[in-house]
């Protein structure tokens, strides 16, 4: 066992000191936009609180919890600083993919320092080797979110597979010593999320880092005989698009909170009436709590169904794995427009850089552009699947 002992908080009490601390964020989210990544104070926070011990196995003194934990922080997280709630989510991700691993992977990252993070690029643009032992890995990644904040890395890639048979989508597990950071994170939203590229030449990656998609897929990974635990038995794909698509929702609360702050006090320059009297800007308001709200009430049913089908030992039907997988993407696409409404209804002062609504704005357009979050694919294949077809998506 490794880790300290302290008592294990409850899951109330890690979403209010969650809830607690959504503003120093937001005061911090100007100085993560300048830095280009989350600064070093919230990342010691998150360690402070136990957030990054959540999935963690508690053979290394983490709490394993079930995973929708990750996201009902990434909500509360997010109506203070976007940024910060991305990286707080993809890296704990990073925590549960690695209970997925081999023991021996576990033990290289958290043998010696429990607290060790791993960031990712799931691309699959590896150039691979089969060598003795393991493979030859080159290639450049893009998008690895919080990488300064961590020691190891997964990268996406495929390797070649026997004779007439498709290539292996595999997730590469890399030490920091064996990639370069590339500091092009120059972007308008999502500042403080550090997405730099990461460049490897020729690294050898030991078969016991490596972790097959399709695995994560059958939910059969070689970590669950040490991890056996329901809490590492969710499909992968499930876990991963939820860690993307839950800080737009956490944006879109923190646009609200904004846009009602404002409202209260906002006058009209033109006509000289109060806002908060507006019938409009009152509807504004009513139909995007009740618009998240009901978004919210998805995707918590979601993981509660998934849940009772893990802690009975029974398998997630495909169709509703395609099902939760839109409503993940779905989930993205109703809080941007959420966000634009907000946005317009605040009139002109919303263009300038510290309007606090603004900031928002700019945040939740660029989680949009994440390829897990574009509603096309999910909702056709998703159509699809109600018309009697297969799944085309494997990401599930």
């Amino acid at each position: 066992m490794h880790g300290d002992q302290s008592p294990i908080p409850t899951r109330e009490e890690l979403i209010e000191s969650a809830r607690e601390l959504a503003p120093t964020l937001q005061e911090r989210s100007k100085k993560a936009a300048e830095l280009r990544r989350i600064p070093d104070e919230t990342i010691e926070d998150f360690h402070r609180l136990g957030f990054f011990k959540v999935v963690q196995p508690k053979r290394f003194g983490g709490y394993e919890m079930d995973p929708s934990i990750i996201f009902d922080l990434q909500l509360e997280l997010g109506r203070g600083c976007a940024s910060s709630a991305w990286v707080y989510g993809v890296l704990n991700v990073h925590s549960w993919q690695l209970a997925l691993f081999a023991p021996e992977a576990q033990d290289e990252v958290w043998g010696e320092d429990p607290k060790t993070l791993i960031s990712s690029s799931y691309m699959p643009v590896a150039k691979t080797e089969w060598v003795d032992g393991g493979v030859k890995l080159s290639g450049r990644w893009s998008f690895s979110s919080g990488c300064d904040a961590c020691q190891w890395g997964f990268l996406g890639g495929f390797v070649p597979n026997e004779e007439g048979k498709p290539p292996d989508m595999r997730t590469f597990l890399v030490p920091r010593a064996d990639y370069e950071i590339i500091d092009n994170w120059y972007v308008s939203g999502l500042r403080g999320s550090g997405s730099k590229d990461v460049v490897v030449d020729g690294a050898f990656v030991p078969d016991h880092r490596m972790h097959k998609f399709s695995d994560g897929f059958r939910q059969q990974s070689p970590g669950n005989e040490i991890n056996p635990s329901p809490v590492y038995k969710y499909p992968f794909g499930q876990i991963h698009v939820r860690s993307v698509s839950t800080p737009a929702v956490g944006a879109a609360f923190g646009a609200l909170d904004s846009y009602v702050d404002f409202m209260k006090n906002k006058v009209s320059q033109a006509t000289g009436g109060k806002a908060k009297e507006s019938f409009t800007n009152s509807m504004v308001a009513a139909e995007a709590t009740a618009v998240l709200d009901r978004e919210v009430l998805t995707l918590r049913r979601n993981f509660e169904e998934m849940a009772g089908y893990l802690q009975r030992g029974e398998k997630i039907p495909l169709d509703r794995r395609v099902h939760f997988r839109n409503d993940s993407a779905r989930a993205v696409r109703v809080s941007t427009e959420v966000v634009q409404q907000l946005f317009i209804a605040c009139g002109a002062r919303a263009a300038f850089e510290d309007h606090p609504i603004n900031r928002h704005f700019q945040d939740i357009h660029t989680i949009r552009l994440h390829h897990a979050n574009s509603p096309d694919t999910p909702g056709s294949n998703m159509g699809g699947v109600l018309f009697g077809q297969k799944s085309t998506d494997f990401f599930i």
